[in-house]
């Protein structure tokens, strides 16, 4: 090689190098200072924490807006792909260090681009926003970014599965990418979510409010049902979201992968029974069954990971495993509202419901269900159209369903909690179980009101029309007479008996009418 052309090549390296070395700097000492003021990683640091190690490649670095002004380090959001546990994900960050990590035309292309290719490739789509929101300097072509994110998380949804963290501010138009994907976490203290801050809901509605009180990480998830984990750090958070890719598949092409953690499949659990209370109306843990029932971890971490865990309290919805399966499990919980269904538990459940569909991860139902909550508030709050949602959900959805009563189910919400009737392909019940119209107290004062209006003692009477009914009508067996229930099983067998139900119904095929799509409830 000629020394003039080494020296060219070597210009260029060099050329190279230093360009690359400034872009990594982000926004410069003072902003990564300012970040870290803040109490927050980096851009660049969440990426390499959430990563395998040196598995990051970026794409895009050289990436530059089109307004003129200030240089901004990659238009302030770093976009590229790596492996969580040796799997493939595509991943983006946005850096508050440069320009606030505002988003312009460019910025939003970046993103853009790396989600049509999570799409082509089948790969999972991570978002980190941090972010001012628009850059102002670029307008209307912003706004354009915004509606082609919006756009293309769309496309995506039902493909790959998208999860957002938003460590950072998020307000107005941004907030909507992170609501059209499929989970979003957020980090108390540090994180906020609104469409309008408090600075314009004082000028509009005269109202004093902080940023934390209107959109921060515990009221996102607790009051507006948008978040589905409020961790208390970034590694927390960022951990999390690794716990939660282990029970998904990376694309609709795939089914979850099995993982084996030890746990029998044979294992009984006498102490099962023991947990919920022979009487209806008293209360207990949803939680401890779950535990008992679906695989242990032999490494002392959670056996399950649950989501909304502070909203809509009175239902549970977690992944957890059943033989190695994945498996999205939906349960009343009694200690919350009795576990009866309202606005919001049929909002979280049914959503639940179809992103498992989507992503064919079977559906275990947990069953101990007073009804509908009643009241002017669930009436006037269109209590009838969101519990339809959890009616077209699970009839909607082609993947495996099993059902298990734990205590009762009165009424439509027999059916609401996914019956026969709304394509169960196994309905077991505890010896426990009430299936009935509705509790034995209400309907024995109904049924034999004629006989207790004429009782010289009505209310040992009731005593014993409660016990009629509750032997001939509320029980399991007349169900499992007109097969609307397929056993009746010992408590103690419960994981067994789901274990065998599951693999039975693992490799099923459903066919449904050809449609484009269905129109669910509003």
């Amino acid at each position: 090689m000629m020394e003039e052309d080494k020296q060219i090549r070597d210009e260029l390296l060099g050329q190279l190098q230093e360009r690359r070395q400034k872009i990594k700097e982000m926004g410069g000492r003072a902003g990564v200072e300012r970040q870290k003021k803040r109490g927050k990683l980096t851009a660049r640091q969440r990426i390499d924490q959430l990563l395998d190690k040196e598995t990051f490649c970026e794409i895009a670095l050289f990436a530059k807006g089109r307004v003129s002004g200030a240089e901004i380090p990659s238009d302030a959001v770093i976009t590229g792909y790596g492996k969580i546990d040796g799997r493939k994900v595509y991943i983006f960050s946005q850096d508050f260090t440069s320009a606030g990590g505002t988003l312009s035309e460019i910025h939003a292309k970046k993103i853009c681009n790396l989600i049509d290719s999570a799409i082509k490739t089948g790969c999972p789509l991570i978002g980190i926003n941090d972010s001012g929101g628009a850059r102002i300097q670029d307008g209307v072509d912003a706004l354009s970014g915004y509606g082609q994110l919006f756009y293309r998380n769309t496309l995506a949804s039902g493909v790959i599965p998208q999860i957002c963290a938003i460590i950072g501010p998020c307000a107005g138009g941004a907030v909507y990418s992170p609501a059209l994907m499929d989970f979003i976490f957020m980090v108390k203290g540090i994180s906020y979510a609104f469409i309008t801050g408090p600075r314009v809901v004082k000028v509009v509605m005269g109202q004093e409010i902080g940023e934390e009180e209107l959109g921060g990480a515990v009221v996102a998830q607790r009051k507006a049902g948008v978040v589905c984990r409020s961790e208390d750090n970034e590694a927390e958070c960022l951990q999390s979201i690794r716990e939660l890719l282990s029970y998904l598949p990376s694309s609709n092409r795939d089914n979850p992968k099995r993982i084996d953690w030890g746990d029998s499949p044979d294992r009984i659990d006498t102490e099962l029974f023991d947990i919920v209370p022979a009487s209806p109306r008293k209360s207990y843990d949803m939680h401890k069954i779950i535990e008992k029932v679906f695989d242990q971890r032999q490494d002392g971490k959670k056996d399950y990971f649950e989501l909304f865990p502070m909203f809509a309290t009175n239902i549970i919805t977690c992944f957890a495993r059943l033989n190695g399966w994945s498996v999205g499990i939906i349960a009343n919980q009694p200690m919350s509202k009795a576990g009866a269904l309202d606005i919001d538990a049929c909002d979280k459940a049914s959503r639940f419901i179809r992103f498992c569909d989507a992503f064919n991860i079977p559906i275990i139902t947990l069953v101990d269900v007073p009804g509908y909550l009643p009241g002017t508030e669930q009436e006037w709050g269109g209590i009838i159209r969101h519990g339809a949602k959890m009616l077209y959900a699970y009839s909607e959805a082609t993947v495996p369903k099993i059902t298990i009563t734990i205590r009762k189910a009165y009424g439509g919400s027999y059916l609401g909690m996914c019956s026969k009737d709304l394509g169960a392909d196994t309905v077991l019940c505890w010896p426990t179980t009430e299936l009935a119209v509705m509790g034995a107290e209400a309907a024995a004062e109904i049924i034999f009101r004629k006989e207790l209006a004429e009782a010289e003692n009505k209310e040992q009477l009731l005593q014993e029309k409660i016990r009629e009914y509750r032997r001939e009508f509320a029980n399991p067996y007349r169900a499992a007479e007109h097969l609307h229930i397929d056993d009746v099983i010992e408590p103690a067998e419960t994981r067994p008996r789901l274990i065998k139900a599951l693999e039975m119904a693992i490799d099923k095929i459903e066919q449904r009418p050809r449609k484009k799509h269905g129109i669910m409830p509003t």
